[in-house]
Formats: structure tokens, sequence, C-alpha cells
């Protein structure tokens, strides 16, 4: 597969199996660290790349108003039938937008905005990291929070290929297998994950594939590109119950104030 040129790419087509394979691989380790920070947020809350849900729809239980933002029509279909059978719609709205040039009239404003998951790493430039970080300091309210997650071993992952990942049934009788490759394009830091899901019903196979790209920072050069965008850095965690940083954390957790 060819490398992806814009972080977006490859994410409607990995929407039909996101939430199978997040099930069994992240799960819910983190819902509750963004869930009581929207509940202290006491204000709207922004998540930057809400895809299908698996945080935005416990975030808007706790949050007074929500809003998620993301590029993927196939992603986002899927977030609002959660909120609709979550009864969750009078209090969370979905945009379908960039989250490096957000849509938002010039007087909107959030208590908080987080970027889970590693979302800033799909970012593959510096420049689309700065637009999406200056168009977040414009929304924000003065004192607002910037909340950004990071998977840390990126470009130390070995490069493989076809390798099997993940088996398992999905809703309609389905068999999913994930074969996965991983790429390092050194030259532009990203690291890439060729996936095929080979889906099996009733006998008949279909393969899918995916391509998507993620780009890697160390904690303080992405620390100072938060603090160019005007915002003060008040936390560098290890992980999601306060833990200490380390280089060797499973993910990194930044907590930045709107100045």
């Amino acid at each position: 597969m060819s490398t992806p040129t814009e972080g977006w790419h490859g994410w409607d087509a990995y929407a039909r199996f996101y939430d199978w394979e997040n099930a069994q691989t992240v799960g819910r380790r983190d819902v509750r660290f963004w869930a009581d920070l929207a509940a202290r947020a006491d204000g709207t809350v922004l998540e930057l790349g809400c895809g299908t849900g698996r945080l935005s729809v416990p975030v808007a239980r706790k949050a007074r108003r929500f809003v998620g933002i993301d590029r993927s029509a196939a992603m986002l279909r899927k977030l609002r039938a959660r909120l609709r059978r979550a009864r969750l719609t009078g209090r969370a709205s979905i945009v379908r937008g960039d989250i490096r040039v957000l849509p938002f009239r010039s007087d909107w404003r959030c208590r908080l905005a987080m970027a889970p998951y590693g979302m800033l790493q799909s970012l593959l430039t510096d420049d689309d990291l700065a637009a999406t970080l200056d168009g977040v300091a414009r929304v924000l309210a003065p004192g607002g929070i910037l909340g950004v997650d990071l998977a840390p071993g990126l470009p130390r992952w070995g490069e493989y290929s076809r390798r099997v990942g993940l088996r398992g049934a999905m809703s309609g009788g389905r068999r999913v297998t994930l074969i996965e490759s991983v790429r390092q394009v050194p030259r532009r830091g990203l690291t890439v994950f060729d996936q095929e899901f080979v889906e099996t019903r009733r006998g008949r196979r279909k393969s899918h594939p995916v391509s998507i790209a993620f780009r890697t920072l160390s904690v303080p050069q992405m620390v100072a590109r938060i603090e160019a965008a005007d915002f003060a850095v008040d936390a560098v965690l290890g992980g999601y119950q306060d833990e200490a940083w380390s280089p060797d954390a499973d993910v990194w957790v930044i907590i930045a104030r709107r100045s």
C-alpha cells in the first residue's frame, strides 16, 4: 500500500471494524479519565476526532454540553446511532469537519477540548498540528483545558509484514481476521499500519484493506508546540491514573490550560 499523504486517509474504510478492534485492544481503560475531566470542566466539551463514539457517549453523559467533530462520515454514522440509543441527542452535537479548520462561530467557546487516543498524531505535518492547536486556542474559553494523549512507542515498533493480529466474531454471523503490516517512514517521522480485515460469512470471504499513518513527537517537542499556541502546560502524565511521566509509559498524557 502507498503511504497516506493526509492523516484522515483510511479512516472511512476503518470505520466498519474500528469498534471491533478497539474492544480487543484499548478497551475502556481511558474512559473514566476523560469522563472525569469532562465533569470537572463545568461547560461545553469539544472532542477532536470523535470517531464512532467510544469515548463520546460516556463523556456526553458527564458534560454539560458535548460537541464532537470528525471528518469521517462513516465513523459519524455510527456515533449518531449510539447517541440516539443512549438518548443523548439533546445534549450532544456532532459536526462533520476538519480539526485543522474548526467550523465554529467567532464567539463560540468550550471549557474542555480533548484530543484522545493519539488524535494529534494523525496530523502528519507541523503545519497541520499548528493549525489545529491555534484553532483550539481560539475556541477555548480563558482558563479552559486542553487534554491530549499520545502513543509513545510507535517509532520503536519493529517492521513486519502480514502478521495475523486478531480474530473474532462480529454481528450478523461474521467472522473477522485482522492481518497487519507495519512500516516506518523515518524521513517523515511516520509509522504506517497496513491492515487487511478479512470478513467471512456463510462461506464467502471479503477483504477490506485499510492503511493509516501516525506521526510521533517526543513530549518536549509536543509541549513546545502546545506552548507556542498560547497554552500553559499544567501536567505531563504517564497514564490515566495520574502516574508519573516516564519515557517507557504505555501512554503520555498532557494537560494544558488556555492562557
